[in-house]
């Protein structure tokens, strides 16, 4: 499939027009693949997780946002292809657009595909095929082993036990933007 054909559903949700969404353009693959987590004050606040799957950032909200703490297990809905340069989209999506609200880069790296060096390595669009992604995540915010595992009742997102687990809320210690320092009012307001 090409990454164009991956780009359809985000292309007709959007009327690029009106919002400054990132249009649906290929990208050729990063040296080193990267991940985004976009704070994202829409009807309801939530956080969208971002990992580049073949040239596209497959996309789940994460309505609880991430953690740290290996014993909490959010849910994660499944969401439409984004295209690379969405991963460095802040801003405000204006009303009567899809998902409008306010949108902010609140973590952001690059990630090693921890199943490719398994005994039996698998790419990680076979991994998401399978419905078991396993990636060590390099983010300002976030690091180390994290998990997106499809269950018959959706996607659970997690932080696997490694050195880098710990109690605690990261949503609420570190709120602002990894790339701007801001906030999600002062992003809203253009400062």
């Amino acid at each position: 499939m090409k990454n164009q054909d991956k780009l359809s559903e985000y292309r007709a949700k959007r009327d690029f027009q009106k919002t400054a969404e990132p249009p649906p353009e290929t990208a050729a693959p990063s040296e080193k693949p990267v991940f985004v987590v976009q704070k994202h004050a829409a009807s309801r606040l939530h956080y969208d997780l971002r990992l580049e799957i073949d040239g596209v950032l497959k996309s789940w909200a994460v309505p609880k946002g991430p953690s740290m703490d290996p014993e909490v297990k959010h849910l994660a809905v499944p969401t439409e292809d984004h295209p690379m340069a969405y991963g460095g989209f802040e801003g405000t999506i204006p009303e009567g657009e899809y998902g409008a609200g306010t949108v902010m880069v609140w973590d952001t790296g690059t990630y090693r595909n921890i199943k490719a060096e398994k005994p039996r390595p698998e790419s990680m669009a076979e991994s998401f095929d399978e419905g078991r992604i396993e990636v060590f995540l390099e983010g300002k915010k976030l690091a180390g082993r994290f998990a997106l595992i499809k269950t018959a009742r959706g996607w659970l997102f997690f932080k696997m036990k490694d050195e880098y687990a710990r109690a605690g809320d990261i949503t609420a210690e570190a709120p602002d933007s990894a790339i701007s320092g801001r906030n999600l009012e002062q992003i809203t307001a253009g400062r």
